[in-house]
């Protein structure tokens, strides 16, 4: 068969103007009017959800915040002033304990909790994916029953059972390692149904390949499956280190030492009886400076939180 009767999509050197999916997407192409209307719905979101943040951000560099709530908005307000954040770094709230402190037991309380769901979540959720073993079908059940049940429904029973603790002077429920353990009860759950549902998709071929290549049950697993399995790690110790770093009913119920306070009682106190004597600038300054560094990890993690690393890994 001459060259000249090769359709030229599948002629030996020629490419094919467009793949599959390009051409897919060629077909669905749309008209300017409704290019430009998907365009004005995007910038709406984008809008409703920046203009709060962008609110928050401007009073806090605003002096006029000092005596009264702005009722503009000015991305550069006159007057630019750091004021605000340099009262906050000396004293954030009536408490004595100081700001660098709140952030030290904040990152504590969500560091080592996050990092308390992952490290079990991770065996478990494998155990409960490739293992077959009797009980696991009520286990996973019982995890299901524990994420749907609400936190606050666990405030009482915890309360108690960390209040028995007690060995000395040291009361196991007011302090921050009661707080994180309580914390751990509601983050682990979600660790294992989330890192196990990930797990489900690693092609087990993998595994396979690997132990007929004289590898053991302990090397495939630090070597083959905790690499793929990164960016669901990296998304679940995001999301605890987020609800640790934020959390507040469980500290506010258990902690009564202002040393073991978290940013986020801080910025409650801030509130309520506290209010009237708040300026909003100290507020918002407080507020931004919470969000700063949930941010920074999610920005350090983002390259992990994506998804099709074990694409391509069965081919030859």
């Amino acid at each position: 068969m001459s060259s000249q009767n090769i359709p030229p999509a599948t002629a030996v050197g020629v490419k094919p103007k467009f793949t599959y999916a390009e051409s897919y997407i060629v077909g669905q192409r749309t008209t300017p009017a409704k290019q430009l209307l998907y365009q004005l719905m995007l910038l709406f979101i984008a809008f409703t959800v920046l203009f709060p943040i962008l609110w928050v951000v401007s009073m806090s560099f605003d002096p006029r915040a000092d005596v009264m709530r702005p009722t503009t908005l000015n991305l550069i307000p006159p007057g630019f002033s750091l004021k605000a954040y340099l009262d906050i770094l000396e004293k954030p709230t009536s408490n004595p304990v100081s700001l660098p402190m709140l952030a030290i037991n904040s990152l504590l309380l969500a560091g080592g909790s996050a990092l308390a769901s992952v490290m079990v979540g991770v065996f478990a959720a494998y155990a409960f994916s490739r293992f077959k073993f009797a009980g696991r079908q009520f286990l996973m059940l019982a995890i299901l029953a524990v994420l749907i049940l609400p936190n606050v429904a666990t405030l009482a029973p915890l309360f108690v059972l960390l209040n028995r603790v007690v060995i000395g002077d040291f009361n196991l429920r007011n302090s921050l390692l009661g707080v994180g353990l309580a914390l751990l009860s509601t983050l682990l759950p979600f660790s294992i149904w989330n890192l196990k549902g990930y797990i489900d998709t690693i092609p087990k071929e993998l595994e396979e390949a690997a132990l007929i290549d004289g590898a053991s049950p302990n090397q495939t697993f630090f070597r083959i499956m905790l690499p793929l399995a990164t960016p669901a790690i990296a998304i679940t110790g995001f999301l605890g280190f987020m609800s640790g770093w934020t959390e507040f009913y469980l500290s506010w119920q258990f902690l009564t030492n202002p040393d073991n306070f978290t940013l986020a009682m801080a910025l409650y106190n801030m509130t309520g009886q506290f209010a009237s004597s708040t300026p909003w600038s100290h507020f918002s300054a407080m507020a931004v400076i919470i969000a700063l560094p949930v941010s920074l990890v999610y920005l350090l993690l983002q390259k992990y939180m994506t998804g099709g690393l074990t694409i391509g890994g069965v081919k030859g």
